[in-house]
C-alpha cells in the first residue's frame, strides 16, 4: 500500500509540475508582450517598484509550507528570467544582431573584403597636418601592402586651444593622397551638415568616440552610401554601442564597422583600457566586424605591437594605429605616434605573428 500511495504521490507531483511549466511559459509570453508595449513607449523593461508590489502580493497569500523568504527567491529568480526573455526579444528585433542576420556582414573597401575573415590594418597620423606629411606616410602603408590610410581633417580636442584639423582642407589632401597613392581613406567627420561634403573625398567616414550618441550625426551617416567605421565611446557599455550602430542601420546603412577603442577607467597606466573581451562579445551578439585601435587605447607606442597581437589573436578583423614622419613634432597626440622606422618594425613583428598564429 506505501508504494501505491508513493506512485500516487508523485503522478500527482509530475501533473502540478506540467501545470507549473504551463503557467510559467503562459507568464512569458505575457511578459513578452509587455516588453513589445514598453519598448514602444520607450519605458525601462526593470521596473522595481511593480517586482516589489508582486513580492508583497505572493507574501501576503503564502499559507506555507514555504517560508515566504523562500518563494520571494523562487519569483525573484522567475522575474529575472522574464526580464533576460524581453532583452533577448530586443536584441533579436535589432538589425544589427547576429540573432536576425546570422551571416557576417562584409564591408567592401576599395577591394578590401571587412569581414570576410581576413584580418586587415588601418594606419595614418592623427590629424592631417599636410601634404608632405600624409604622403610620406602612405608610401610606408603602401608598401606593407595596406591599402586603408586614416588621418583626422576633423579633430574633437578636449581643450579647445589643441590643434582642431584643418577641416575640408585636410579632405582634399586624403583625396590627393588615395588618386596618388590607390588607397582607401578614412577620417572623422563631427557634425551631420559635413556629412555631404565628406561623400566627395574620403571612403570611409569615422564617428569617434565623443560623438558615439551624437544621434543627429548617427543618423546623417545612416541616410548615405559609405562605409561608416563607428568607434566606442569613452565610457559606454556594450549595449550602448550596439544600439549606436542601430542608429546607423535603421537608416539604411549597413555598411558598419565597430571598433574597440579603450574606455575609460580607474587606471592610468595607459591612456584607456583595452576592453579585448569586447571583441568576442560584438561578433557574437552583431554580424558586423570588428576593428581594435590599439593607439587611443594604450596612448603609448611601446604597448602597441602586444595589444595588436592580442586583438589579432582574439579574431578581430583589423587593427588600426598612428604613424607620422615625425611623432616630435605632430600637432596632436606625439606620445603615441610611430615613427617610419617603428612602423616597419610594428609590421614585421606582427606579420610573423600572424603566420606563426595561423600555423599554429
Amino acid at each position: 500500500m506505501s508504494n501505491d500511495r508513493l506512485d500516487e504521490l508523485r503522478a500527482r507531483v509530475d501533473e502540478i509540475n506540467l501545470q507549473l511549466l504551463k503557467l510559467i511559459n503562459e507568464r512569458g509570453r505575457l511578459v513578452q508582450e509587455i516588453g513589445k508595449i514598453k519598448e514602444a513607449q520607450g519605458t525601462h523593461r526593470y521596473d522595481p517598484v511593480r517586482e516589489r508590489k508582486m513580492l508583497d502580493l505572493i507574501s501576503e497569500h503564502n499559507d506555507g509550507p514555504f517560508e515566504t523568504s523562500t518563494l520571494q527567491h523562487i519569483f525573484k529568480e522567475i522575474f529575472k528570467a522574464a526580464l533576460e526573455l524581453q532583452e533577448d526579444d530586443h536584441r533579436k528585433a535589432l538589425l544589427v544582431s547576429r540573432k536576425k542576420h546570422p551571416e557576417n556582414t562584409i564591408v567592401e573597401i576599395k577591394g578590401e573584403r571587412i569581414g570576410d575573415g581576413s584580418q586587415y590594418f588601418v594606419m595614418g597620423p592623427c590629424a592631417v597636418e599636410s601634404y608632405e606629411q600624409v604622403a610620406a606616410v602612405a608610401a610606408a602603408v603602401k608598401k606593407h601592402g595596406i591599402k586603408l590610410l586614416r588621418g583626422g581633417a576633423y579633430k574633437p580636442r578636449t581643450s579647445p586651444y589643441d590643434f582642431q584639423g584643418l577641416g575640408v582642407e585636410g579632405l582634399k589632401i586624403l583625396k590627393r593622397i588615395a588618386d596618388e597613392f590607390d588607397l582607401a581613406v578614412i577620417s572623422e567627420i563631427v557634425t551631420p551638415a559635413d556629412i555631404e561634403t565628406a561623400l566627395d573625398y574620403i571612403d570611409v567616414i569615422q564617428i569617434g568616440a565623443r560623438n558615439m550618441q551624437n544621434f543627429e550625426l548617427l543618423k546623417a551617416a545612416g541616410q548615405v552610401n559609405k562605409p561608416i567605421l563607428l568607434k566606442r565611446g569613452l565610457a559606454a557599455t556594450i549595449e550602448e554601442f550596439i544600439n549606436a550602430a542601430e542608429y546607423i542601420m535603421s537608416q539604411g546603412n549597413g555598411q558598419i564597422i565597430l571598433c574597440e577603442r579603450g574606455i575609460r577607467t580607474y587606471e592610468r597606466a595607459t591612456r584607456n583600457t583595452l576592453d579585448i573581451s569586447a571583441v568576442p562579445i560584438l561578433k557574437k551578439e552583431t554580424h558586423l566586424p570588428v576593428f581594435v585601435d590599439v593607439t587611443h587605447s594604450t596612448g603609448r607606442r611601446d604597448l602597441l605591437l602586444p595589444c595588436a597581437k592580442a586583438a589579432l589573436a582574439i579574431g578581430a578583423d583589423g587593427v588600426m594605429a598612428e604613424v607620422h614622419p615625425d611623432p616630435a613634432v605632430a600637432l596632436s597626440d606625439s606620445a603615441q605616434q610611430m615613427d617610419l622606422a617603428q612602423f616597419d618594425e610594428f609590421m614585421r613583428e606582427v606579420r610573423a605573428f600572424q603566420r606563426q598564429f595561423v600555423q599554429a
